[in-house]
């Protein structure tokens, strides 16, 4: 029977450092700990939840059981919980009087900085913590507890979540002004599905979107794709006229108004969603959160790039 009140954060810290290290030697260096040390503290929090957390094989690596990853996504969640409690005794301290956590998906870095601003400067007294990530990382911030707000497109299935549309996200497919399609009207599927496309890495939200729009006018017909890592890289290949791509309009307003990108006319381009706030079903919304969702609510979208 697992015995939970014997568990320490050293001996879950020692899990973790094996699981990134690899082996228990590389993590008794980050550790600053002998092998030996850590061994026992591996070994004594196997006994404490009553399972077996690593295979250990004869070269002297380590590998985490399904057991052991279980327990290292727990760890991650108590770290978390403990990071964050960390920054509000400390906006405590520093006499003020909350801190929000809001994430944002890597699209609306293109406005979540000024939006923060804004917020710093309605609520002086409230400390704002920005996490940028693509979908799934916001996502699975939202299961770990570590954001409390975010703002993304297509709210999640899991966690349940509260949410508002609070403005339009229109996406476009972008080419260089010296594309071939660059000013055609009335692209046909087939002309655009013989393309290169340029996409965001799996777990993007516009990587998803894409995907569906090119397999509902395709039928499912196979296209030419090459993975980048930022919508910044992805602007750089579509002007170099290494493919076209399909990305959030908000990302490229100037690179549209100078000339330097243009959207291509096809069918139902562009594609127009909502950006929402949400926060998590089960979150109780304390005064500081209430102001800040509510600040953000009211806005109407007013802080998206204008298009």
């Amino acid at each position: 029977m697992a015995r939970l009140e014997s568990i320490t954060l050293k001996q879950l810290r020692a899990l973790r450092a094996v699981a990134e290290f690899g082996s228990i030697t590389a993590a008794a260096e980050i550790l600053s700990l002998t092998p030996p040390a850590v061994h026992t503290q591996l070994r004594t929090l196997e006994q404490n939840l009553d399972c077996t957390l690593l295979d250990r094989s004869s070269s002297g690596g380590a590998q985490l059981t399904n057991e052991g990853r279980a327990v290292l996504d727990a760890n991650i969640t108590i770290e978390s919980a403990l990071e964050i409690c960390s920054k509000k005794l400390r906006a405590y301290k520093e006499g003020r009087s909350g801190l929000v956590m809001l994430g944002v998906v890597s699209t609306g870095k293109y406005f979540a900085p000024q939006l923060v601003a804004q917020l710093r400067t309605a609520f002086p007294d409230i400390e704002v913590s920005l996490k940028v990530s693509n979908r799934d990382g916001i996502i699975t911030a939202l299961q770990q507890r570590t954001i409390e707000l975010a703002i993304m497109g297509r709210p999640p299935r899991t966690p349940s979540v509260t949410s508002e549309p609070i403005g339009e996200h229109p996406h476009v497919m972008i080419a260089s002004p010296d594309h071939p399609l660059a000013g055609q009207r009335g692209i046909a599927p087939q002309a655009l599905l013989d393309q290169t496309f340029i996409a965001r890495e799996q777990g993007s939200g516009t990587r998803i979107l894409m995907t569906r729009y090119l397999d509902r006018i395709g039928g499912g017909t196979p296209y030419r794709l090459i993975e980048m890592e930022s919508n910044e890289t992805i602007k750089q290949a579509v002007i170099a006229n290494l493919g076209v791509a399909m990305i959030s309009q908000h990302t490229v307003t100037e690179e549209l108004r100078s000339g330097r990108l243009v959207a291509l006319d096809a069918d139902t381009l562009p594609i127009r969603r909502q950006w929402y706030l949400l926060h998590r079903a089960d979150l109780e919304l304390s005064p500081t959160l209430q102001s800040v969702f509510g600040h953000i609510s009211d806005q109407k979208g007013a802080f998206l790039p204008q298009v």
